[in-house]
C-alpha cells in the first residue's frame, strides 16, 4: 500500500512494503519515486538510508540529524523494520512538520527483514549516486553529506566506499570519545583483506551505487553488512577513510555487546549468530565469485565454515549419540570449541551455576 502526501510544500512519500526479499528484483513504484535531478555535475544526488528497529526513544534525534543536512540535492529514506514498539509513530511525529528542501521517503516494513535485506531494499528504492548509511540510534552532523561528497569528488569518485570517523555520544571530551576505525586505504587487493579484516563501523559508511549494480542486493540473514560492503569496495574501486568525526555514535545500541541472564538466552544467541555467520559466508562466496577470486575465498573460509557448520549441526542433531558423533568425528575445528558447543547443546545445566552466579554479582 502506498500513500503520497503533500507535506507543507515538501513531497513526502509514505509506503508500507509487505514484500522483503532481496533475492527478488526489488519493486520500484513509478510515480512516487521519480528522482529529483542533480543540480550540477559536481553535486551528485545523495541518498541517506536511515534504518531503524525498536528505537522509539532515540529515532527522533537520528531523524533531526538527517533533516539538518546542509547538502543538496538530497533524498532521505527513513524506514522502520517492523518494530513492535512505537518507532513508526516516532518517525511520523519527527517528520510531520518538516518544511526543508530535502525529499523524504518514509517506509514501514510489514515483516522484519533484518539489516542486510533492509539496507538492500532502501538502496533499490533510492536514486542517489552516493548512499549514506544512517543508523536509527546515531546522529549525523549537519555537514556529513557535504563532506562526504567533497571527499568523493576529490578522489574523482573512483572509490566505492568512504568511512568517516565517529564520536561517541556522551563522551567526556572529544579526544576521549573519538572513534577511528581501520584506515581502509591500505586495503587494495584480496590478499590485503584476507590477511586481516579491517575494523569497520557501518553507521559511518557511504557507498557508491556501483556496488549494488555490480554485486546485487545483499542476501537476507547476515548482520555484517559493513564487512560485506567493505569487501565489495576493496575488490572494485577501493575504499577510503575520511578522518573526520561525522557521526555521533551510540554505544550499546543494536550492535552493542549483550549480557545474558540465563543459559537459554545465551544458547538462543549462539544459534542466531551461527545463522548470521553462515549467511555472511555465503555472501562472501557469491561476491568473491563475481570479483574473480572465488577459489581464494573458498580456501579462506574453510575454517570459518567448519566452525559454523559444527555449531549449527550439534544444536540441530537429535539425541546424545548424534551429538557425541559430531564431537568426536568433526575435523578442522578446535577441540575446545567443539566441547563447549557440545556441552551447551547436550547438557546446558552444566553452565546454569555460572550464569546464576554472574547474575547475582551484577545485582
Amino acid at each position: 500500500m502506498n500513500q503520497d502526501n503533500e507535506h507543507a510544500g515538501q513531497r513526502v512519500d509514505v509506503r508500507i512494503d509487505p514484500r522483503i526479499d532481496p533475492r527478488i528484483e526489488p519493486r520500484i513504484e513509478p510515480a512516487a519515486h521519480k528522482a529529483p535531478a542533480a543540480h550540477d555535475a559536481a553535486r551528485p544526488l545523495v541518498s541517506m538510508l536511515l534504518i531503524s528497529y525498536n528505537q522509539a526513544n532515540v529515532i527522533g534525534d537520528a531523524i533531526a540529524g538527517a533533516l539538518a543536512q546542509t547538502y543538496s540535492p538530497l533524498e532521505i529514506l527513513i524506514s522502520d523494520d517492523c518494530s513492535p514498539d512505537g518507532t513508526w509513530a516516532a518517525i511520523e511525529a519527527a517528520t510531520r512538520d518538516y518544511r526543508g528542501p530535502h525529499r523524504l521517503v518514509l517506509n514501514r516494513n510489514e515483516r522484519n527483514a533484518g539489516i542486510t535485506a533492509h539496507l538492500s531494499q532502501l538502496a533499490a528504492m533510492s536514486h542517489g549516486e552516493l548512499l549514506v548509511v544512517t543508523a536509527g540510534d546515531d546522529i549525523s552532523v549537519p555537514e556529513r553529506c557535504e563532506r562526504l561528497v567533497e571527499c568523493w569528488n576529490a578522489l574523482d569518485r573512483r572509490v566505492d566506499l568512504i568511512a568517516s570517523d565517529l564520536m561517541e555520544l556522551g563522551s567526556a571530551s572529544p579526544d576521549a570519545g573519538r572513534m577511528a576505525p581501520t584506515d581502509l586505504g591500505q586495503y587494495r587487493s584480496f590478499a590485503d583483506w584476507a590477511r586481516e579484516r579491517p575494523w569497520v563501523v557501518g553507521a559511518s559508511h557511504a557507498w557508491s551505487r556501483r556496488l549494488f549494480e555490480r554485486f546485487g542486493p545483499m542476501l537476507p540473514g547476515a548482520m555484517a553488512e559493513d564487512q560485506i560492503m567493505t569487501f565489495r569496495a576493496v575488490m572494485t574501486g577501493g575504499a577510503h577513510s575520511l578522518r573526520e568525526p561525522l557521526v555521533h555514535y551510540r554505544r550499546g545500541g543494536l550492535s552493542g555487546k549483550k549480557r545474558y541472564r540465563s543459559v537459554e538466552q545465551y544458547i538462543a544467541r549462539v544459534k542466531l549468530t551461527t545463522a548470521f555467520g553462515l549467511a555472511e559466508s555465503e555472501q562472501f562466496q557469491r561476491d568473491a565469485q563475481i570479483a574473480g577470486v572465488g577459489e581464494e575465498m573458498r580456501a579462506l573460509l574453510v575454517p570459518k565454515l567448519a566452525r559454523e557448520h559444527y555449531a549449527r549441526d550439534v544444536f540441530a542433531s537429535k539425541g546424545l549419540g548424534a551429538k557425541l558423533g559430531l564431537l568426536f568425528g568433526t575435523q578442522g575445528v578446535k577441540l575446545g570449541f567443539r566441547l563447549r558447543m557440545f556441552l551447551y547443546a547436550a547438557c546446558p545445566w552444566v553452565y546454569r551455576p555460572f550464569f546464576a552466579a554472574r547474575a547475582w554479582l551484577k545485582r
